[in-house]
């Protein structure tokens, strides 16, 4: 049914296009063709009523015009003669002229003063109408008289009709014609609008696995087409990372609150046998309470984002410093893994406006990332200044992300490695926290990686005058 509204909506656009363009023509062909055919009879009329006027003129023979007249009878030319004074002297094929009459003065007038005549008769008994071109007879004796060739306007208007009956057939072919081409045109164009429709009512109704078929990338229809396939994608990736999201988060929530619940009933009914179990028991608790603020934490931070109102205290800051108490608090983890961080930093580095608290949470995060997907080596970090600004790298000798990944890494709740997520922990939030802090701060960050080779992290501030910069906190 919607199909069919399609066809019947798209077919019928160009059914009036179509006629707001054949009509127009039609006309204006018409009015060419009356106006050619018209002018051709003016010209045919007006040519022999000059040369019978001329050979009138140069023959002194008065039996000329009889024979003029009798010629003009055998081809079934109408005309008629009149002299100088306006009277009919010569008639062919014209009843009601009748020899003798004495036409007004007011038409003899311009015909003596050598002008032509051309002006339109009905014949009085017939009705009938005649295009009439009048020459005048003049020779070195004077004005002798005048000669009227006419022609019926009722045949002119009959080859006008067949004319007309022709283009009208002629067009009444061509709309036809047009109407077959239009059904067929808007069944190709419409086809895939309705499949595409009919796409995106699947995926509205959670269908995400649909996809239309894109049949060309070069015009808009099938740009369409991609587009609602990536928005399939798109949606579906972002179901199924939430989805693992959840799972996760409910994991990682329970862990802590399974311990803090089970450690705390111990101590409430003291199954402990020294006061050194009892604070072992006490650090697990406090331990686990911390993680679990610090998943809070995250949360908390990434809905401030969306909302756009997390707040930074922005101020000159030596990053090289923050990174050296990142790396500080660090430190024990790596060492734990059997891990090294190696730390390189330019000498004199430019001071960065950013927000330090922000900062060393980015920093933290990234080394996080780094010690939780390293089993082996190192993880160096440097900072160097270039033309377009302070430059941090974050490099590791992991496992590795795979090419096909790399663009979804900055993704929240995405987490690469899903079959092993239980084991590195985790919940897919922290490097989207850092892209967004770091964006927020007017920075860049893009990660390239091989698999089994590791990962690199590069981050960007631009180089801004700091004198510009508390101009403007002013």
């Amino acid at each position: 049914m919607i199909g069919s509204r399609i066809v019947v909506k798209l077919g019928g656009t160009i059914i009036l296009l179509f006629l707001i363009v054949l009509l127009p023509v039609g006309f204006v062909i018409e009015r060419i063709f009356s106006g050619f055919y018209y002018n051709e009879v003016w010209e045919q009329n007006v040519g022999l009523s000059t040369q019978y006027a001329t050979i009138i003129a140069n023959t002194n023979n008065s039996s000329v015009i009889p024979m003029i007249e009798m010629m003009a009878g055998f081809s079934q030319i109408k005309l008629y003669i009149v002299d100088s004074r306006g009277r009919i002297i010569a008639n062919s094929g014209i009843p009601d002229l009748v020899k003798g009459t004495l036409l007004p003065t007011e038409e003899i007038f311009p015909l003596s003063q050598g002008k032509a005549i051309e002006k339109v008769y009905m014949e009085p008994s017939t009705g009938k109408r005649y295009l009439v071109s009048g020459q005048p007879i003049i020779n070195e004796q004077g004005f002798l008289g005048g000669v009227y060739v006419m022609s019926s306007i009722e045949g002119i208007d009959q080859s006008l009709q067949n004319v007309r009956a022709m283009l009208l057939l002629s067009g009444v072919g061509a709309f036809f014609l047009a109407l077959g081409f239009t059904y067929i045109l808007s069944k190709k164009l419409s086809h895939p609008l309705i499949q595409m429709e009919k796409a995106a009512r699947k995926i509205a109704k959670g269908d995400l696995d649909t996809r239309v078929t894109v049949r060309s990338t070069s015009d808009e229809i099938g740009s369409l087409a991609q587009a609602i396939n990536d928005l399939a994608f798109d949606l579906q990736r972002v179901r199924d990372s939430r989805r693992e999201f959840f799972a996760n988060i409910s994991h990682e929530l329970r862990t802590p609150i399974t311990y803090v619940e089970g450690y705390a009933k111990a101590l409430k009914d003291k199954m402990y046998q020294s006061e050194q179990e009892k604070e072992q028991y006490l650090d697990i608790i406090y331990e686990e309470s911390v993680r679990l603020s610090n998943m809070i934490g995250d949360l908390f931070d990434l809905s401030k984002m969306d909302e756009g109102k997390i707040s930074l205290q922005m101020e000159w800051v030596d990053l090289s410093e923050v990174m050296e108490g990142a790396i500080h608090k660090s430190v024990f983890r790596a060492r734990k893994k059997g891990l090294d961080i190696e730390y390189s930093v330019q000498d004199r580095l430019p001071l960065a406006y950013c927000d330090g608290n922000r900062m060393t949470q980015v920093f933290i995060n990234l080394l996080d990332n780094a010690i939780r997907y390293t089993e082996k080596g190192r993880i160096s970090v440097t900072m160097w200044q270039e033309e377009d600004g302070i430059k941090i790298a974050v490099t590791d000798t992991g496992m590795g992300i795979p090419e096909a990944e790399l663009p979804y890494i900055f993704d929240r709740f995405y987490r690469v490695e899903k079959s092993r997520s239980r084991q590195y922990g985790g919940t897919g939030l922290g490097l989207a926290i850092v892209k967004n802090l770091v964006e927020l701060q007017g920075g860049t960050i893009f990660v390239t990686s091989k698999l089994e080779k590791g990962t690199r992290f590069e981050l960007t501030f631009p180089n801004v005058a700091e004198t510009e910069t508390r101009g403007e906190d002013r």
